[in-house]
């Protein structure tokens, strides 16, 4: 990802540069190979507030261009939220190419399924946890739910599901029981 800072009426700070590079690592441990480019614009703007500044994050992505602004009085906390911001948006993008490119046919599996068993329940709060033959715990939610009810699953039941990248690691973006 190339990655273009500017600093508009003012002097970047060192602080400001590191979050900016903290942010973009997390980016592209997220988002690898997907946002092309990313320019960050921090501009003092005195017409807002007295000492008020804006936080433009501009990226590109194939087909789109995403931008994210945000204002206030205090540089790293717009630097945090923008980057928050500008995530959920990359998100939803990638969420929306992955639903435009999945199967349509009633049943059909994709191929990037994963059996696991179900180790952990708790139906009164909607999720559970999947456990893979890796030994890796896999979150999930009542929502992700294909084809069968939180309470018809049990602790040991071998399902079928597909990996995503969360917000606390790794989640099942589906599930379904493997007999189904």
């Amino acid at each position: 990802m190339e990655l273009k800072v500017e600093a508009r009426n003012l002097d970047m700070r060192k602080g400001w540069q590191i979050k900016i590079e903290e942010e973009r690592d997390k980016l592209i441990r997220h988002y690898a190979n997907f946002v092309l480019h990313l320019r960050v614009t921090i501009e003092a703007t005195p017409s807002y507030k007295e000492g008020g500044y804006e936080v433009r994050l501009v990226a590109s992505v194939p087909n789109d261009t995403v931008v994210v602004k945000r204002w206030g009085e205090k540089v790293r906390p717009l630097l945090v939220e923008a980057f928050d911001v500008l995530g959920l948006q990359l998100k939803e993008i990638v969420r929306k190419k992955q639903n435009h490119k999945s199967p349509k046919i009633p049943g059909a599996v994709s191929a990037l399924k994963t059996a696991g068993t179900i180790r952990r329940l708790f139906p009164e709060e909607s999720y559970g946890f999947i456990i893979t033959s890796d030994q890796q715990e896999v979150f999930f939610h009542e929502t992700s739910l294909k084809d069968v009810d939180m309470a018809d699953l049990d602790e040991g039941d071998e399902v079928l599901f597909v990996m995503e990248d969360g917000d606390k690691g790794p989640q099942a973006a589906w599930v379904k029981t493997a007999s189904a």
